[in-house]
């Protein structure tokens, strides 16, 4: 097999991996992020920075896993070089939080059920707001993403115990606000 050959059986395969798995960590960067250019941006690098190193991905976790532990290592950057101009621009571009209830699908029958289910989306969202950044990376994992508590390990970098402690603390603070409203 020529070098140009196995090259293009690479680009076919990593194709394959984006058509795959792109929904997924724009989602996750959506949901992480509250604004559509930037999880479009960090999502272009995710997959910018696996191609460069597809190559040397070596299959010890699952591709999704290898993807969103790239995603979360790119939002972390992000965060800690722009802090204070990502707050500015999220206050600008930020997704409506009417519109990202729009989003979830309701199985609701009426449509008092189905306002009643926005509102508990929009509370959900605004407490997932307030939670840190690692803990608020852990809840969208495992309730948007439904990894499970070892994928998110593994994506995190995180030992499992301290996911599963992140994840109880957060699901606490979520509860907790979703309770304080009336």
């Amino acid at each position: 097999m020529s070098m140009e050959t196995a090259q293009e059986i690479a680009s076919e395969d990593f194709s394959q991996v984006v058509t795959s798995h792109r929904q997924q960590i724009f989602r996750f960067l959506l949901a992480s992020t509250r604004d559509v250019d930037l999880a479009e941006t960090l999502t272009q690098e995710c997959f910018l920075k696996a191609h460069r190193n597809w190559a040397g991905f070596r299959g010890e976790s699952s591709v999704l896993t290898w993807l969103m532990r790239i995603a979360i290592n790119l939002q972390k950057d992000h965060w800690r070089n722009r802090r204070l101009q990502f707050w500015r621009t999220t206050r600008t571009n930020a997704v409506d939080v009417d519109e990202a209830s729009e989003w979830l699908p309701s199985g609701e029958s009426s449509p008092e059920q189905q306002v009643l289910a926005r509102e508990r989306v929009k509370g959900v969202w605004l407490a997932v707001e307030k939670l840190s950044g690692r803990q608020r990376s852990v809840f969208l994992l495992r309730f948007v993403e439904e990894m499970e508590i070892a994928e998110i390990a593994a994506a995190t970098g995180l030992s499992e115990g301290t996911v599963k402690a992140h994840l109880s603390r957060a699901t606490a603070r979520v509860r907790e606000q979703l309770g304080g409203r009336k």
